[in-house]
Parts: C-alpha cells; sequence; structure tokens
C-alpha cells in the first residue's frame, strides 16, 4: 500500500446511500489521477490522505484503489484557498476566499473557527455571514467528531453521516448510548440487524426491552416486504425468538406492553388463535373494508335497502332502465361492429348498475372488449370517465387498447411530497376532502395494486362514483403486502364477473391457450412447430446466452416486427447463471456495447451506458419527471418513479454528474449520481418485475431452480406477458414441474375477513 496526499479537484460520482465516491486527487506537482474508494461527506477543495494501491482500470487507467483515508488540514496558503473557493463553506465563493487568504494567511482557518468575527474586517462579509461561516465550519467539525466516535462502534461513515444529520450533535450521543434501536425506527437504511450491532458494542444487554421491542417491529416490517398483512402469534414469537435469542417470555411480556401503547394490534383468527399486526396496516386494512362497502352500493335496491345478496341485486333494476340499457348495449354491439356473450354483457350491466364492479379473466377471454363497451356506454349517458393502471407500462397498454387517455394510479391521484422512498411522508393531493371528480372509475391491472395504493384510492373516491376493478386473479399478486384483488373477490360481496370464454381469434394463438392450459395444470407442447410459442432443450447457461443474443439481435425483431429493446426477457430469479444480474452483464456487453458514440460511467460493480435499458428498483415519491414537446417545451410534469418503471439511459453527462432517463409515457427524470443505485440494467428482469406489462415478445430461460419459487402461477404470468411471441430456453422436464406445481407463498392478509365481519355487523344495524 501507498501513502498519498493531494487535494480533491472534483467528485466524478458518488453514492449517497453507501458512500461509494470516485474523485480526482491532485498531488502537488503530479497530474490529476482518480481515486476511488468510500468517501461519505468529502468535498471537493478537501485536503485528504489516502492509503491504497494503484490499480490498472480497462477504461479509466492508473487510479488508486482506497482503503483508509482522513482529510488533513491545509497546511498552505494555495491549498487554504482552494478549498474556500470549491463551495464547501457556503456563502464563499473564488474571490472572497482569495480576499480572505490575502487578509489572515496561515492563520485563516484558525480565525474562522475560534475568532470568525475578525472576518467583517474583509470586503464582503457582514456580521451575519461571518456567523454563518463560523457556524458551518464548527458543523463539519462537530460532523468530524462524531464520525470518530461512531466509528468506534463499527458503523460505516456513510451511516455516520446519516446519523449525524437526524439527530445532531446533543440527540446523537444520547440515542447511542440510551437506545440505539431508535435508529431502526427513525433512519432509513438502518435496520434492527445494524442497530443491534451498535448496541451490543455499546454494552447492552441481549434481553433490554428495546431491543426485544425492535426485534418484534422489524419481523413485522420484515412480513410486510414478504407481503404479509400480519403474522400469526405463534409465527411472530418464533421469528422473534430465532432473531433475539432470548427466552419467549421476554417476548411474551413485550408483546402485551405494546399492545397496551397500540403499537401492534391482536386480532382472533377463525381458528382462535391471534394474527398479530404493526398498527399502521391493522387500521389500514380496516379502513379499506370500509370503505369499499360505503362505495359498492346498489344503485336500483330497493328504498332504505343498502345490504342485499349480490344475486338479487339485478331483480331490482326498474324494467324501463333494464330496457335502456339493453338498447343501448345491442346498439353499441351494432356500431362498434362486435357480438358480446352473456357474460360480458352481464359485466355493463352490473357495472352500470353498482358501485362497485370487478371483472377478471385471462388472455384472450374478452376483457377489452367489454372495458370499451363499458367506457362507450358511460360516454353515451354523458359520465366522466378516469381510467388508470398501477405502472406506467400497464397505463400504456391501457391507452392503446381503449384509444383514451389511461394515468397511472399515482398521476390520477396527483402525487405530491415525501422524501426519497419515504412513503410515510408522500401524500396524495386527491383524498377524502379532495376527491376525483369523476362519474366512472376504471382500473386495469388489479392483482398489482397493494393495500398501501388501494388504501389511497379509495380515500379519493366519494359517493356515488362507480369504481370498476380489472385484473387476472391468477397473475402473481402485488410486491407490496396484501393481495387485495383476490380477497375482494373471495369475500363474495362485490358483484363480478369473471369472462373464461376464449373467443375464435384468440384461440389461434398458442400463446393465450397454453396461458389456459398452464394454468389448469395441463400439459402444453413444448416444441419448434408453433407459430408464437417455441421451446429449445438447452443444459448449458453459455449456449442459452448464444441464443438469446442471437434472437434477440438478429432473429425476433423481424418476426415480430419489433425493435430488439422492445424485446424482453423474464427469468424466475435475479441470482445464478440464469438470474437478471448475470443476464443483464452478458447483453449489455452484446445488445449495447461499448464504442466512442455513447457516453458511459462505472458506478459500484457496473458500467451505465448511453441506450442501456434501465428499470428503477425502489419507489421515489420525490423525483421529479416532465414530459417534453417540440422544442422541448415541458408539457407536463410531476413527482413519484416507482420500482418496475422501465426506461431508456438518454444522456450521461460526467460534468454535470447527472443521467437522463426516459421512461414509459415520455416521462423525462434527470438522475444526479449519487441516486443511480435506484437502477439497474433491464435487459433481463424477473417474471416479477414484469407484472402489468406486455411485450412484443418474451424469451425466458428455465433450467433449474427451487420448487418454491418455480410454480405454475409464476410461468402463468411469464407467458401472458408476450403479445406475439414466447420463446422459453432451457429443460422441458422443469416446465412440466412448475406446470405441476401449483403451490404459491401463502400470503397472511385479511382484507375478506375485514369486509365480511364489517358486512355482518352492519346487516345486524340495518335489522335492528
Amino acid at each position: 500500500m501507498e501513502v498519498f496526499k493531494g487535494y480533491v479537484d472534483h467528485i466524478v460520482y458518488r453514492n449517497e446511500e453507501n458512500g461509494y465516491t470516485v474523485f480526482e486527487l491532485v498531488e502537488t506537482g503530479e497530474e490529476p489521477i482518480f481515486c476511488v474508494g468510500t468517501f461519505p461527506g468529502l468535498d471537493a477543495g478537501e485536503t485528504v490522505e489516502v492509503e491504497g494501491d494503484l490499480v490498472e482500470h480497462p477504461v479509466y487507467g492508473t487510479q488508486i484503489k482506497a482503503s483508509t483515508w482522513r482529510v488533513v488540514p491545509p497546511d498552505d496558503v494555495t491549498s487554504m484557498e482552494r478549498y474556500l473557493a470549491s463551495g464547501a463553506v457556503k456563502g464563499i465563493g473564488p474571490t472572497l476566499a482569495a480576499r480572505i487568504i490575502k487578509t489572515f494567511g496561515d492563520d485563516t482557518f484558525r480565525i474562522m473557527e475560534e475568532e470568525p468575527e475578525r472576518l467583517t474586517s474583509v470586503k464582503g462579509i457582514s456580521e451575519r455571514i461571518a456567523r454563518e461561516i463560523a457556524d458551518q465550519m464548527e458543523e463539519k467539525k462537530d460532523l468530524r467528531n462524531a464520525m470518530v466516535f461512531l466509528q468506534q462502534y463499527g458503523i460505516s461513515n456513510t451511516l455516520a453521516v446519516k446519523i449525524y444529520d437526524t439527530y445532531g450533535t446533543e440527540r446523537l450521543y444520547q440515542i447511542l448510548k440510551e437506545n440505539p434501536y431508535k435508529m431502526a425506527e427513525d433512519i432509513s437504511g438502518v435496520g434492527f440487524k445494524i442497530a443491534d450491532g451498535i448496541a451490543a458494542r455499546i454494552g447492552i444487554q441481549a434481553n433490554s426491552e428495546y431491543r426485544i421491542r425492535s426485534g418484534i417491529l422489524y419481523c413485522l416490517l420484515r412480513a410486510e416486504a414478504e407481503g404479509h398483512s400480519f403474522l400469526p402469534e405463534a409465527e411472530l414469537k418464533a421469528h422473534a425468538e430465532e432473531l433475539l435469542q432470548v427466552p419467549l417470555e421476554g417476548i411474551d411480556s413485550v408483546l402485551v406492553d405494546m399492545m397496551v401503547e397500540k403499537k401492534i394490534m391482536l386480532s382472533p383468527d377463525p381458528n382462535g388463535t391471534n394474527r398479530v399486526y404493526a398498527a399502521s396496516f391493522y387500521y389500514e386494512e380496516l379502513r379499506c373494508a370500509r370503505m369499499l362497502l360505503q362505495l359498492n352500493i346498489p344503485f336500483y335496491a330497493p328504498e332504505g335497502t343498502e345490504f342485499l345478496p349480490v344475486e338479487e341485486w339485478d331483480a331490482h333494476i326498474p324494467k324501463a332502465d333494464l330496457t335502456h340499457i339493453t338498447q343501448r348495449l345491442s346498439a353499441l354491439e351494432k356500431s362498434e361492429e362486435i357480438t358480446l356473450d352473456e357474460l360480458q354483457k352481464r359485466a355493463v350491466l352490473s357495472a352500470a348498475c353498482n358501485g362497485v364492479f370487478i371483472l377478471s379473466g385471462g388472455p384472450g377471454t374478452g376483457k377489452t372488449t367489454t372495458i370499451n363497451t363499458m367506457i362507450r356506454y358511460f360516454e353515451g349517458e354523458g359520465m366522466d370517465i378516469a381510467l388508470a393502471a398501477p405502472t406506467g407500462r400497464a397505463a400504456k397498454r391501457m391507452t392503446e387498447a381503449t384509444g383514451m387517455e389511461a394515468r397511472t394510479l399515482h398521476r390520477l391521484l396527483e402525487l405530491s411530497g415525501g422524501m426519497g422512498d419515504d412513503r410515510q411522508k408522500a401524500r396524495f393531493e386527491r383524498n377524502s376532502e379532495n376527491p376525483l371528480e369523476y362519474d366512472v372509475v376504471i382500473v386495469d391491472e388489479m392483482s398489482m395494486v397493494d393495500i398501501h395504493l388501494l388504501h389511497a384510492l379509495l380515500q379519493a373516491i366519494g359517493a356515488g362514483t362507480r369504481l370498476i376493478m380489472v385484473g387476472d386473479v391468477d397473475q402473481l399478486p402485488s410486491v407490496g403486502p396484501g393481495q387485495v384483488l383476490r380477497d375482494m373477490m373471495e369475500s363474495g360481496i362485490f358483484p363480478m364477473v369473471v369472462l373464461r370464454h376464449i373467443f375464435r381469434q384468440a384461440g389461434s394463438s398458442d400463446i393465450i391457450l397454453n396461458a389456459h392450459h398452464i394454468n389448469q395444470g395441463e400439459p402444453i407442447r413444448l416444441d419448434t412447430q408453433s407459430k408464437d410459442f417455441f421451446f429449445l432443450e438447452r443444459d448449458n447457461p453459455e449456449v442459452i446466452y448464444k441464443h438469446m443474443i442471437q434472437l434477440i439481435r438478429d432473429k425476433l425483431p423481424g418476426y415480430v416486427h419489433a425493435d430488439p429493446s422492445e424485446i424482453q426477457v423474464l427469468t424466475p430469479m435475479r441470482k445464478g447463471n440464469l438470474g437478471a444480474q448475470t443476464l443483464n452483464k452478458v447483453l449489455q456487453q452484446y445488445l449495447n456495447p461499448a464504442g466512442p458514440d455513447r457516453e458511459e460511467m462505472e458506478y459500484g460493480e457496473n458500467i451505465l451506458r448511453e441506450g442501456d435499458k434501465v428499470m428503477q428498483i425502489k419507489n421515489n415519491y420525490q423525483l421529479e419527471w416532465q414530459i417534453l414537446g417540440n422544442f422541448g417545451i415541458p408539457l407536463d410534469k410531476g413527482l413519484g418513479v416507482f420500482n418496475g418503471d422501465m426506461g431508456t439511459v438518454r444522456e450521461i453527462r460526467k460534468k454535470e454528474q447527472s443521467v437522463t432517463v426516459e421512461f414509459d409515457e415520455g416521462r423525462i427524470v434527470e438522475y444526479p449520481f449519487s441516486q443511480l443505485d435506484e437502477l439497474e440494467l433491464a435487459y433481463a428482469i424477473t417474471i416479477h418485475k414484469s407484472q402489468g406489462s406486455e411485450y412484443p415478445a418474451v424469451l425466458m430461460p428455465i433450467l433449474s431452480g427451487p420448487a418454491v419459487l418455480l410454480n405454475r402461477n409464476l410461468l402463468y404470468t411469464g407467458v401472458t406477458r408476450a403479445k406475439s411471441c414466447v420463446m422459453i430456453l432451457g429443460s422441458a422436464a422443469k416446465i412440466r414441474e412448475m406446470i405441476a406445481n401449483e403451490s404459491e407463498n401463502k400470503r397472511y392478509t385479511s382484507l375478506r375477513e375485514r369486509l365480511l365481519e364489517l358486512r355482518e355487523a352492519d346487516l345486524k344495524l340495518q335489522n335492528g
């Protein structure tokens, strides 16, 4: 290892989450050299001492790979002036920096820290500015001291900066010594395990109530990430006992205390055992159930009767109204040149006559035709209609299918506020106080909607508005917690129609036929004889790579009349030889290779290049987007880019340290280099991430993997993402195993039970 000392000329890239930084280091009398490593809080202009190795990078040449570093005081007036002129201290630019150095020379930094009032002798510095400069110098000094203090407990520099920014100097030391577990509640990115490691070093006992409380909340938070709304009490205790390694009695007593404080809620299930919820989840599910029931009103029920059995609702439609609707449907069939089957007609009738309606069905069963007929019917009645879907791609599909603009639910609800990925601080401008001004709201791809988004939607829908929800219940459930479409359908409370008939034109597609065979657990033909559903038996990942590249680049674009960028590789897993991470590196190399006409940059272990397909991998409620028209004039703008949104890298600007990405709907987003960890390559994505999307052609490499993951549900979802062509490469035996494997990961949700409980209570109240 060598030691290098110099000043930071400029920062090329910084990841604020983990502190990974690339900057140019200038040693006295030497040429600038790139330095890479973890340097949180480092400012341009600072003087640093770096210990590390000189390594050769294939693109950037010789660079320093740093292992340790420290900021050292500038030891000459040139370094001091360079630091002050860099903008590290707000309010001081190059001109003012030169004046300060000319006045105080080598004594400048001591004056700024110990006698800041003397700065007023410099032209352009008032008493207020002098105080602000002194405060900044003190704050930087406090931050350095805090980082040294935190490092002795094994806390990284990155995390140290976050902790300092959250608590400040005084609270930081108090919280760390009394209850470091509070950080897990207050600071994004500080989970229980990090807080637990800090607590152990500080000397907090394993059976501390703070520790057990934090561990219980962590178990519930981890359950949310897996899609659950609650955990059975026995399962929660087992997880907590395994995590905390403390006797069960200690966990029991803390659970009681947390229940008394309403941090958690206990509710008995039908078997008499307790379900344990984080309090926010319990009330969110309860409010969703209540709002759904309030909307679920048959418009033609006898006066004073709100709770009729669903099967009796249509019987109360006045004959004149029934005749009117029937005649309108006949006229629409004629004008649109379509023929509706009985279930489709019933769907339009029920949507017209009820506050809530659910339409479900697999591919090729006529959902789009039914939705279009509903739209034309409501337009003919003079009603205002809103179309929405959970993702940009799903909204784009809906727009293309209906000829009417569809928006994402976040845009429909007018997302505002929230920092980064903090859902708690985000809000929607459309809510109970400012509801949507539509007569009908139609939401497609409801299987993707989680309990949080359902709650926000229901708050924004006023009484008298029809809510029509469309989705395929057999697809994978939402990435977020809950399985709201399935729970609503299984409750039996809402009028719904499940379309099952495959129409003649759809029946000519092997994609649609095979999707239905898969869904029913029936065998499918695996060969290359179909027009749109192909299978190649291959057992070597390297050979599969070769075929995929050839198919995407040369064969499929002409066959499906699409650009290679529109052809999507879907894989069951993230890791492994055929996982998304490995496939993306392979595909990028061949589909978007390096070249003089494409700017690129290295971040972490990845290369990002202009022209790359990328995906947003976390919800960011604060990222700004805009849609540009001719001459770059903004036509629309808003906030929020969400987990699963896909786009293309349009421009990388190293000087400005920003990347421009164009997402679906033409949304342009500027990413500072510090936020590039929110993006990942998307030449290959997991099937879970593909929900709600449709691609001209889909390639699926399926060779091996755990049975718990490779199931019928996953294969069905992947196949139904393709519009014109499915190509599976891998093992026929594994495909057959997936079709036979109908097990799904069980989700603990209780929206269904909440709906039934509230409806029963309402019926009792109505009947006295």
